[in-house]
């Protein structure tokens, strides 16, 4: 976060110039999954472009499952948000197509409990990498219709982050 933190006081493009911020802070190792996790809380117009994309996924766009943790104030697109930056930041999603209900949270909480921020936080050769690439196209998809809009994204008008007294986000 301290990159994140660094590059939004000292931007090498201007920040009210820049459209969005697209945060991928990790991958789905276990498969691909029918859900997804919106961690930025329908803050933007970023999340119904999310939502939209999921759906023609076939997938279903969810809260995060694990709100206590205040995923949105702990990744590097907060420091965006506090800079008035739109920012998205899905999170892969714990329905695991063909496992059982509980696999992919099982799995989500044991990599956390044995290797989130430790030295086997490593790749893993067994992992199904095709839910990370189904993210990864999902957020491609919202990336170009982004930088192909014919506007910017916007903050939701209830949105903590919306600079007072305007429509969007001052630009």
């Amino acid at each position: 976060m301290l990159g994140a933190k660094y590059y939004a006081e000292h931007p090498l493009y201007p920040l009210e110039k820049t459209l969005a911020d697209i945060n991928i802070d990790g991958i789905n190792p276990w498969g691909k999954t029918h859900d997804l996790e919106d961690l930025t809380d329908r803050n933007s117009s970023l999340d119904d472009l999310l939502g939209q994309a999921a759906a023609r996924q076939g997938r279903v766009m969810k809260s995060s499952s694990e709100p206590e943790k205040g995923g949105f104030y702990r990744v590097d697109s907060f420091e965006f948000a506090k800079a008035g930056v739109p920012v998205l930041h899905a999170a892969r999603g714990i329905e695991i197509i063909g496992k059982p209900p509980e696999y992919g949270k099982q799995k989500r909480d044991e990599f956390v409990a044995k290797h989130y921020h430790q030295p086997s936080d490593e790749v893993d050769p067994t992992w199904d990498l095709s839910g990370a690439v189904q993210d990864i196209q999902l957020l491609f998809e919202v990336g170009y219709q982004v930088a192909n809009g014919d506007k910017f994204p916007e903050w939701k008008p209830d949105s903590e982050f919306r600079v007072k007294g305007s429509t969007s986000c001052g630009h």
